[in-house]
């Protein structure tokens, strides 16, 4: 793909986002959404590969599923009320159709079969469009309408998209499809705090985002793609390496690293709602999701490769440089913890 039909398709992805994240009718949230669609197909298919052209099949009918049910929604407001504005949604089913939709958009259960399946099928630069950049507008959508939606579907939907992030992930090899779980866990954790708190739920996507930036430019710079090439690369570049297990670590919510803020909050937050059977349900499950982070960190820092030779380090044959983008996002990835007074008094 040239680099201008490239720059050309990262514009209108950004532009749709745009629009709909500024937009205070309807038809103009849709159209948003479906110029952000339209935009990452190509950049899903642009390998030529049949898994890649399946991936962006399956993406494709998804999102033009949900974006059909958003539409529908709001022509179903629009009747019952007789205006196109998205913080009036007063019509039951169009409350209902909507979180079906947008819970369809961004991959939470029991709507997130399309997920891991299109992630496996594109790069991984394409995994860090779809992980973090295509989850602001349905996401905003989702802000916008917290007080509407119906609080008990939302909150199931969430718990059991936690339910099913940290079961999922337990038998991948494939640290795309991991990374997809891993999605739609931390999507469950901020759908479940959306009604109760719209702004953690904000600061639970921020940090999310912050943390899977570094963690997916590591996996592009040292080409890891399955847990066996986690055994690989402690010779090639030892601090990187480092690094990337305390990013999983932190995407797995340990302490004292940045993923166990949010998490913290939320369940502060749950327990000052007197929700303690749900708090606790979060938090046991999960210890799921940090088991499969402590494996990739273990097979990624304890574990080394069978050697044939009595050379200890691989072949380098190529020079790792790390990227300003990488080299800023790390340490917020990992030391964010101590701006816990700033965000909370």
């Amino acid at each position: 793909m040239s680099p201008t039909i490239t720059s050309i398709l990262i514009l209108n992805l950004a532009t749709g986002t745009i629009i709909t994240m500024s937009s205070y009718h309807w038809l103009l949230a849709w159209m948003g959404l479906e110029l952000n669609t339209l935009a990452i197909l190509p950049i899903i298919s642009k390998s030529h590969h049949p898994r890649a052209t399946e991936a962006s099949t399956k993406y494709f009918l998804t999102q033009a599923a949900a974006s059909a049910m958003i539409l529908f929604s709001s022509m179903t407001n629009a009747q019952t009320t007789g205006q196109w504005n998205i913080m009036q949604l007063e019509d039951p089913l169009a409350q209902t159709l909507l979180t079906m939709a947008l819970a369809m958009k961004l991959g939470l259960a029991p709507t997130h079969f399309w997920l891991p399946e299109v992630l496996q099928g594109t790069s991984f630069k394409t995994t860090l469009i779809i992980i973090t950049w295509q989850k602001l507008a349905p996401m905003t959508l989702l802000m916008l309408t917290w007080s509407q939606i119906s609080t008990l579907t939302i909150t199931t939907m969430g718990t059991l998209s936690v339910i099913i992030g940290g079961l999922g992930g337990l038998n991948q090899t494939q640290l795309r499809k991991i990374i997809a779980f891993s999605s739609i866990s931390h999507l469950g954790w901020m759908a479940t705090i959306m009604t109760k708190s719209n702004k953690l739920a904000l600061l639970n996507l921020i940090i999310y985002i912050i943390i899977s930036i570094p963690l997916m430019l590591s996996l592009i710079l040292t080409s890891m793609k399955t847990t066996k090439d986690l055994t690989t690369t402690w010779t090639t570049s030892p601090t990187l390496t480092m690094l990337t297990m305390m990013t999983l670590l932190s995407l797995g919510g340990l302490p004292p690293l940045t993923g166990f803020l949010p998490k913290w909050l939320t369940l502060e937050q749950l327990l000052m709602q007197n929700m303690i059977p749900l708090a606790t349900t979060l938090a046991m499950i999960t210890l799921l999701s940090l088991f499969f982070y402590l494996r990739l960190s273990y097979s990624l820092s304890m574990t080394i490769a069978p050697n044939p030779t009595k050379i200890t380090s691989k072949w380098r044959l190529k020079t790792y440089t790390t990227s300003l983008l990488l080299s800023s996002t790390l340490p917020m990835s990992v030391l964010g913890l101590t701006l816990t007074p700033l965000i909370k008094p």
